[in-house]
């Protein structure tokens, strides 16, 4: 079996390939009017998660138009559109009220920088060793911690500051309770039956959309009707948006958390490392999954690495915009495609399409409820959830997969995910080692048994062990006490047959040289037969050479059998022969 390709680095690998298949005016209506539809899902969520995130929602614009245009130029797949998604909140949050915009802007470049080092290494296909119940554990976690954070503005609560830990969090929103605007949850209550109804329409028209416009005329009215109403909107908040392009600077010299230019130095590097670190592992495996969903649904494969490093391109330049996390987002990406996206176009055309709308549109987008955007992100959230799938995965999987769910689970809600993910993919190996080693065996011949692959029983004084399965770590040992095993037998002759071993480590490694060691020092001859390509580099290079009367290696059956019955027929006395 050959091995896969390494997947491309190079840029706009996947926009030069859907060009070079042909592209016509078909084509580019096609990605005109997808481009159309997703931007008019991304322009509501963008300003969503930046308020979200701890910012004002042209930030939040400026990642949709700036990111999601480069990303689509650079990128990897086809069909993936990228932006600001609902995961990054738990992490952007705590960034942006510590470091402020300055800060968070600072950190996304840092981590963009992170994401083109792990696409210039390859590290794409690595992705997929994340195992599925770590990646449902902490997306299930942070889709909690999001929908715990809109409450205050889907109920108008009035909350001074916001704890960075969720549980501090839940305690605060809950004696914020009292303060609740019955306007706040009128217009939120409102915005989410509409989410949830919509769907039943037939039309393309997306329901984000629909929901943000009528909540945002039924504010209108209920404030003519009644003067007593009230609801917070994105202008009474954040004084509207700019109608304008955004604007070049370094992102050292944007707002800090005192509203004064963040004066960077090696100990603010320092202390967004670890941020850095979260919002690259999460924007490589979110990313990366998103695509995987695309190839699913159109058949397609995408170039991981060129995506990771497009990834990382576009979190370097938004910053100077402005503009802060952005990964590819999985319900943009699916609606692209279902809109009939044909190339990495129609992601650029999403892009143009928030950019026309923030310049024509501003101070209508500033009438938007803030109850409105918490009522969406609240769905965001659920959707996210995936709780069928959580529920599902409680119910079948076995109680190793559960203990990974849940811990991921817990450790995102209550601490963060760098915690989550750390803990689960240790967990995780760890119950994959212990599987390994369950699978693992060791199976004796007897002496004057029949084997298929022996034309005569072997001779007495030999013995034949089959081993079956990867020798390392756990498993390794647990082999090696059935093989010294031979110590306590009229043993003269231990044959290994190792065709079922496909690969070796250091520790398995250590392993068999104490079994060798013992056995000759028990006066045993170890004989190595079927040794496969892994395990028979590994020895090599661990300096394992045939040594005479103690070892020998053979990779066919037939001459180490051979050796082992010309070895006792030397050793036997004349009387016995």
């Amino acid at each position: 079996m050959s091995p896969a390709p390494a997947s491309s680095r190079e840029p706009g690998v996947a926009l030069r390939r859907a060009i070079a298949d042909g592209y016509g005016w078909d084509g580019l209506r096609a990605d005109l009017m997808a481009g159309a539809v997703v931007g008019m899902v991304a322009l509501p969520l963008a300003m969503a998660l930046a308020i979200a995130s701890g910012v004002a929602p042209q930030y939040g614009l400026y990642t949709a138009m700036v990111a999601g245009a480069v990303i689509a130029v650079l990128g990897g797949s086809r069909v993936q559109v990228s932006g600001p998604t609902a995961a990054f909140v738990v992490i952007l949050a705590p960034i942006a009220a510590r470091f402020g915009l300055g800060g968070l802007c600072l950190a996304t470049l840092m981590a963009g920088v992170l994401l083109i080092a792990m696409g210039w290494a390859r590290l794409g296909q690595w992705i997929d060793f994340v195992p599925y119940p770590v990646t449902a554990g902490f997306t299930a976690g942070i889709a909690v911690v999001i929908g715990t954070l809109q409450i205050k503005d889907l109920l108008g609560l009035r909350v001074e500051t916001m704890p960075e830990h969720y549980l501090e969090r839940l305690w605060v929103l809950l004696k914020a309770l009292p303060t609740a605007s019955w306007g706040d949850i009128a217009i939120g209550a409102f915005t989410l039956l509409v989410l949830l109804l919509w769907p039943r329409v037939r039309t393309k028209i997306p329901g984000p959309l629909v929901a943000l416009v009528l909540a945002a005329v039924a504010a209108r009215m209920f404030v003519s009707w009644m003067p007593d109403f009230h609801a917070v909107t994105i202008a009474g908040r954040f004084g509207g948006i700019p109608a304008a392009l955004p604007r070049l600077a370094w992102p050292w010299s944007l707002p800090g958390p005192d509203q004064q230019p963040l004066h960077v130095s090696l100990a603010l590097v320092r202390d967004l490392v670890p941020s850095a670190f979260a919002i690259a592992m999460l924007g490589a495996i979110e990313s990366l999954l998103s695509a995987v969903v695309a190839d699913g649904m159109t058949g397609q494969r995408h170039e991981s690495d060129a995506e990771l490093i497009a990834q990382g391109v576009g979190n370097v330049v938004a910053p100077f915009f402005g503009g802060f996390a952005a990964t590819g987002a999985i319900a943009r990406t699916a609606t692209n495609i279902r809109s009939g996206a044909r190339t990495p176009l129609a992601a650029i055309f999403h892009a143009i399409f928030v950019l026309a709308a923030v310049l024509l549109l501003a101070p209508a987008l500033g009438l938007v409820p803030m109850a409105a955007l918490g009522a969406l992100l609240l769905v965001v959230a659920w959707n996210m959830s995936d709780a069928h799938q959580f529920v599902r995965l409680l119910r079948t999987s076995p109680r190793g997969d559960v203990a990974v769910l849940l811990v991921c689970f817990g450790l995102t809600v209550v601490f963060d995910m760098v915690v989550s993910v750390t803990a689960g993919v240790l967990l995780a190996a760890v119950l994959f080692m212990k599987r390994m080693s369950e699978v693992s065996g060791v199976r004796p011949l007897e002496e004057g048994a029949a084997h298929p692959d022996l034309a005569e029983p072997l001779p007495r004084g030999v013995v034949l062990y089959e081993v079956a399965g990867p020798l390392f770590f756990g498993a390794a040992q647990k082999a090696v006490n059935a093989l010294l095993q031979a110590e306590k037998r009229a043993v003269r002759v231990v044959i290994l047959d190792l065709e079922h071993v496909p690969v070796i480590d250091a520790t398995g490694v250590v392993h068999m040289q104490t079994l060798v060691r013992r056995l000759n020092q028990s006066k045993i001859k170890v004989i190595l037969v079927r040794v496969q390509g892994q395990p028979l580099r590994v020895l090599a290079g661990a300096g394992w050479r045939n040594r005479r009367g103690q070892l020998r290696i053979f990779r066919r059956f037939a001459s180490g059998v051979a050796v082992a019955r010309r070895t006792v027929s030397e050793d036997e006395p004349p009387s016995r022969r």
